[in-house]
C-alpha cells in the first residue's frame, strides 16, 4: 500500500514502512503525517515495525523549503514522541545517510541497523546555521554517549556509520545489502518479547526524554521561551 511518500507492507506480524519521496526523504509536514498514519496502521495491526528509506538515504532531515517551520518542527517532535512510546518495538533499517531530523528518528527507535560505507549520519544543525531545538537536545541527551552528545550537538560533526554506532545513533552496522535482512531478523526476534512489559518499561526509562520532548513542543507553541 502506497500513499505517494511511503509504502506499508505487513507480513507475519512485521510492518515495514518505507519512506520514498524519490529524492532525499525530506521530512516535510506531509511526510511526517504519512509516517504517523503508517504507525497508526501498524498499531492497529499489532505489528512490530521496520522503518526504512530509499537507496542510500534514510532521511536528510526536515524540508528546508517549508514555509511553516512551527508546524514542521512540532510534527517532527510528535513523530519522535510517537516512536519513543510506540507499544511495540520499532527497528530502523538505515540505508545510508541520516541527517538532522533523520538522525533524530534514529534516536527515537528501539533498534537501529545501519549500512557500512561512505554515508553521513549526524546532527548538522549548527553547521548550517540552525540552533538545535530543545526537543532534539532531549533526544540526543537520552540516546548518545555523553562525549558524543556534547560533540555532535555543539559542533555539527558528521559521522560515518561505524563512528555513528560508537556514538549511539546505531546499534549495528552491516554491509548495505545485509541491512534489510538484519533489520528483519531483529524485528522477528523482538516480536517474541512480552509487549506489555516492553511498553511499560520503555515509558519508565524514557520518562525524562519524553518530558524534554513535551517541553520542546510547548516551546514551539510559545517561541518567546526559546524554541
Amino acid at each position: 500500500m502506497t500513499d505517494g511518500l511511503t509504502t506499508y507492507e505487513l507480513a507475519d506480524g512485521i510492518a515495514t514502512i518505507t519512506l520514498d519521496d524519490g529524492k532525499v526523504n525530506a521530512l516535510s509536514p506531509e511526510m511526517l503525517a504519512a509516517i504517523g498514519g503508517r504507525l497508526d496502521r501498524a498499531e492497529a495491526d499489532e505489528a512490530v515495525v521496520v522503518l526504512t528509506g530509499r537507496e542510500r538515504t534514510f532521511s536528510a532531515g526536515f524540508d528546508l523549503r517549508s514555509d511553516d517551520w512551527p508546524t514542521m518542527l512540532t510534527a517532527g517532535a510528535r513523530t519522535a514522541e510517537r516512536m519513543l512510546t510506540f507499544p511495540r518495538p520499532i527497528v530502523v533499517a538505515c540505508n545510508g545517510n541520516a541527517l538532522a531530523m533523520g538522525a533524530f528518528l534514529l534516536l527515537s527507535a528501539d533498534h537501529r541497523v545501519g549500512a557500512r560505507g561512505d554515508y553521513k549520519i549526524g546532527l548538522n544543525e549548527v553547521a548550517i546555521g540552525l540552533t538545535l531545538p530543545y526537543f532534539g537536545i532531549a533526544l540526543a541527551r537520552h540516546r548518545l554517549t555523553r562525549p558524543a552528545f556534547d560533540r555532535c550537538a555543539v559542533t555539527g560533526v558528521i559521522l560515518d556509520p561505524d563512528e555513528a554506532c560508537a556514538a549511539g545513533f546505531l546499534d549495528a552496522v552491516v554491509a548495505p545489502e545485509e541491512v534489510p535482512g538484519t533489520a528483519r531478523e531483529a524485528a522477528d526476534r523482538l516480536a517474541g518479547i512480552d509487549m506489555n512489559a516492553h511498553h511499560a518499561t520503555k515509558l519508565r526509562i524514557r520518562a525524562d526524554a519524553l518530558a524534554g520532548l513535551a517541553d520542546g513542543i510547548e516551546r514551539i507553541a510559545n517561541p518567546e521561551r526559546g524554541v
